[in-house]
């Protein structure tokens, strides 16, 4: 989480992990009015200071500070206003990494039928700018959190789109090993394996690809107590027939996990794959709400 500004080449990292929530919460929530108390449970979770509002109020103040100035001549932007409903973070000119992001994936979406080459370019290009994981450093408060899962599944989609385009534009070979990688990452996102398959019976691998299908149907069942899904077995089926399926791949590329209007199931798994994302994640945070409720314990023995 860091500012940026290009007119002096100047980036400005917040020091403090309070001040980075805020500033995650603050550009998630860019140009609506943030309740003062939604920042206090962003920035403290349940165990706020006993003045949560001056403290709210000093880190609000810092983070003004290190907001780039105005530009020399021109008008007077107001980054942040405080009013009676909360604070606003005003972008004004400004442009933020995810708004970037979803611009070239929308330019990447609109080439991939008619210049599928170009299209791979721009995709790329978006997906270059994660350096790491969506709001990094800015806490794990509601409102964070959330985007941040949002973004992640925005960027899953958009390399699911570009390899799609990679696929249309026979470029399997160079596409191969970052979908291995992708599959080992995300071994219950049936597309990645669906598209690995395809670029190895493609390049000539197709033992590999049916091992692929192979692995990807018993992790299924181990985790999830499913089988593989229609597009992920058409996939099977065509290789094992030596042809494409109807519905390949690269036809749908930009259509999404099941297609425009189509494999209704196919969304109802993606779903279900989703929700155990959340659910593992609110395990984590039970466990660690539960370690901290702990060590509190241990310091005073007599309990609340």
């Amino acid at each position: 989480m860091q500012i940026h500004d290009e007119r002096f080449g100047v980036r400005v990292v917040p020091a403090g992990a309070k001040q980075r929530a805020l500033l995650g919460a603050l550009l998630v929530r860019a140009g609506q009015a943030v309740p003062a108390e939604c920042l206090v449970e962003e920035l403290w979770g349940g165990q706020p200071p006993v003045n949560a509002a001056n403290a709210l109020q000093a880190h609000v103040a810092r983070l003004r500070r290190l907001l780039p100035a105005p530009g020399p001549g021109g008008p007077r932007h107001v980054w942040l206003r405080t009013s009676p409903l909360g604070y606003t973070l005003s972008l004004g000119p400004a442009v933020t990494d995810a708004q970037r992001f979803h611009r070239l994936v929308g330019q990447g979406r609109e080439l991939a039928a008619t210049a599928p080459g170009r299209a791979v370019e721009v995709l790329r290009e978006g997906l270059a700018l994660w350096r790491g994981p969506a709001l990094q450093g800015s806490g794990q408060g509601p409102i964070c959190s959330a985007e941040a899962a949002l973004l992640e599944e925005s960027r899953l989609r958009a390399l699911e789109v570009l390899y799609d385009v990679c696929l249309r534009a026979d470029r399997c070979a160079e596409i191969t090993g970052e979908l291995e990688e992708l599959v080992a990452v995300h071994p219950l996102r049936e597309r990645f394996h669906e598209q690995l398959m395809t670029a190895l019976h493609r390049c000539g691998r197709r033992a590999e690809a049916l091992s692929t299908y192979d692995r990807a149907r018993r992790r299924l069942a181990r985790d999830l107590g499913i089988g593989p899904g229609q597009v992920l077995s058409r996939r099977r089926e065509a290789i094992l027939h030596s042809c494409e399926p109807a519905a390949d791949s690269a036809d749908r590329a930009g259509a999404g996990t099941a297609g425009q209007g189509g494999d209704e199931l196919g969304v109802l798994r993606e779903e279900l794959v989703r929700l155990r994302g959340h659910v593992e994640l609110l395990r984590r945070q039970q466990r660690e709400l539960s370690e901290q409720v702990a060590r509190l314990t241990a310091h005073h023995p007599c309990g609340p």
